[in-house]
């Protein structure tokens, strides 16, 4: 994998879907983000960093816990992900909350200058997983809490046939490696190497609802990873590939929609 080409993936891709990304995935993505904001345990006063903040879906749970005393960092590879979060929390009036565009890998801020560090399913599309990580522990205080969420092993996401129905069309080199993180203690082991302490790794099984093709294609081509691919899909193809993906998920259609299997990893360490 070329890391250098994974991150432009990854940068222009959120550009695209950071519009439509909240409607799509809002309450999809809330059982994985409120286990990782209870394991987080946010107190007022506290100074926060939020990885991969996207349009905010944590930023914002986390401004009100810590207060007004406290502050949040939200940091996002996609200009257009901290320019939501940046107008929604103007439009909240919130001035604890600093949205800035920066790599995961090479986060510009001081060490040991947070009380907690967040990362709701962001990790699986950072090239350097690891590397990212000890960012994490370095900027976060001894004895402050760094929460992973990721998604689960691949076989417990019903979703996942998107990765290659997509490559088929566009070899667009995206996630690769997208639920690595997610299989057996592979989350704990890396979080473990980069220096965490006192681990705790919970599994969640989850359910993502849609009531229509139209959203469920949504979500899955232009709501999520794969959307710099599908940007460049003619109309024939795009329909091509709808219709291949329905019919991946179609064992768990009913006449209320579509109920697709999903799995979450959450992981808390402790910084030394």
């Amino acid at each position: 994998m070329d890391a250098r080409l994974q991150r432009r993936v990854q940068r222009y891709g959120w550009d695209r879907a950071a519009d439509v990304y909240e409607p799509f995935w809002r309450t999809q993505l809330a059982p994985a983000q409120t286990r990782l904001l209870e394991l987080a345990d946010l107190r007022p006063g506290e100074r926060v960093l939020d990885v991969a903040c996207g349009t905010g879906l944590v930023t914002f749970p986390a401004a009100a816990a810590v207060g007004a005393g406290g502050s949040i960092v939200a940091t996002d590879l996609s200009d257009n992900m901290v320019a939501s979060l940046t107008a929604a929390a103007s439009a909240r009036g919130l001035t604890n909350v600093q949205a800035e565009r920066m790599d995961a890998e090479q986060l510009s801020l001081p060490d040991a200058s947070f009380d907690a560090v967040l990362c709701a399913l962001g990790l699986m599309y950072v090239p350097g997983a690891t590397k990212a990580l000890e960012e994490m522990r370095r900027v976060l205080r001894p004895g402050g809490r760094a929460v992973i969420a990721v998604w689960g092993a691949r076989a417990r996401c019903g979703w996942a046939e998107i990765f290659p129905i997509v490559e088929r069309r566009v070899a667009s080199e995206v996630c690769p490696l997208f639920f690595q993180l997610g299989t057996g203690d592979a989350l704990g082991a890396a979080m473990s190497a980069a220096g965490f302490a006192d681990l705790r790794v919970d599994r969640l099984t989850t359910t993502l609802h849609y009531d229509t093709d139209e959203d469920a294609c949504g979500a899955a081509f232009a709501g999520g990873p794969v959307a710099l691919a599908y940007a460049h899909f003619d109309a024939r193809t795009r329909e091509e590939a709808f219709a291949e993906y329905l019919a991946s998920i179609e064992r768990w259609k009913s006449a209320d929609g579509y109920d697709v299997p999903g799995e979450f990893v959450v992981a808390r360490g402790i910084g030394r």
